[in-house]
């Protein structure tokens, strides 16, 4: 019998096999069994293996039709120059669902083109998980950084960090940002943005022309506080402020405004750009970002949104 590990490959191989079997020669599961010489139910479990261990990447090429409706009813409601909108699956527990393909697409169309571009790129689980998507890309033409600090606050590299996650799947220059999210303190921060590396890569980011970001809430599981960023009493002060939402650790009300003092004297990511003269994406979805998602389109922090069917009608609402 082969050694475990040697097993396992096996069984991904026939696994891989038989979800391209299924999904792109359009083989049915009794073909399969043929074709592999198993049974019928083991034909099935092979292909439902190919799914769970994320073998297989389903892209819709049919758009649907209340989708477009929402995109075009969100470009002309916010001003928006990108709006994709992918299907709801309510109740489905993946934060990311749908929303990560399609962020993963949107990277790749801008990854593909000949001419040099400059991209930015936020932290955050939507983020990471769209780059988990990406293809092995080979366009050296390109540049990539990093829009906020790398580290978490115990001094490793923060979890959903995604500049290098990117640099293993893109062979394109990239610039980390080697800061905390945020800083100690006003005059720390100061200093950092000092450092001759960290000022090149924020003179870089202040240069993309096209930005990822992920947009976080502020309710009670807020990522800055899940993520050790702020403290307890911290986000309760940034709520009691007006504090809805947050883009690269950079906190704002209701109405898209910054709020003054507080934590954002302290954040050591790139400054916000001008929509005006970048793309400027956010990629996020759910009910407990509607508030935050709303505030970042209606003030123009963004002109890009990916999100879902539930999302983007509550936004419209």
């Amino acid at each position: 019998m082969p050694p475990r590990s040697e097993a396992s490959r096996n069984k991904l191989d026939d696994a891989a096999r038989a979800g391209w079997l299924y999904y792109v020669a359009g083989n049915t599961q009794d073909e399969i069994a043929a074709k592999l010489g198993v049974s019928r139910q083991s034909a099935q479990r092979l292909v439902s293996l190919a799914i769970s261990e994320k073998l297989i990447k389903v892209r819709l090429d049919h758009p649907i039709a209340n989708c477009l409706e929402l995109a075009a009813k969100l470009k002309d409601r916010f001003g928006l120059r990108l709006a994709e909108i992918v299907p709801s699956d309510p109740g489905h527990p993946d934060t990311t669902l749908g929303v990560a393909d399609a962020t993963a697409l949107e990277i790749e169309k801008i990854l593909s083109g000949s001419s040099p571009v400059i991209m930015g790129v936020g932290t955050g689980r939507t983020l990471k998980a769209a780059v988990d998507l990406l293809p092995v890309m080979d366009c050296p033409q390109h540049r990539i950084v990093s829009l906020t600090g790398n580290i978490a606050p115990d001094g490793s590299a923060a979890f959903y960090n995604v500049i290098f996650s990117i640099a293993d799947k893109v062979k394109a220059p990239s610039f980390p940002m080697p800061l905390p999210v945020i800083a100690a303190s006003a005059r720390d921060r100061q200093l950092l943005h000092s450092q001759v590396g960290i000022e090149k890569n924020l003179a870089l980011a202040a240069e993309a022309s096209v930005w990822f970001v992920g947009v976080g809430d502020l309710g009670p599981n807020a990522p800055l506080y899940e993520d050790g960023f702020v403290t307890r009493a911290e986000l309760k002060a940034l709520q009691k402020a007006g504090a809805v939402g947050e883009m690269l650790g950079w906190v704002f009300d209701s109405s898209g405004g910054l709020v003054p003092g507080m934590t954002n004297e302290r954040v050591a990511s790139a400054p916000l750009p001008s929509a005006d003269r970048a793309l400027v994406v956010a990629a996020a979805r759910g009910p407990n970002k509607v508030a935050a998602i709303h505030a970042a389109v209606a003030r123009g922090l963004v002109n890009g949104l990916i999100t879902d069917e539930d999302t983007a009608a509550k936004l419209l609402a």
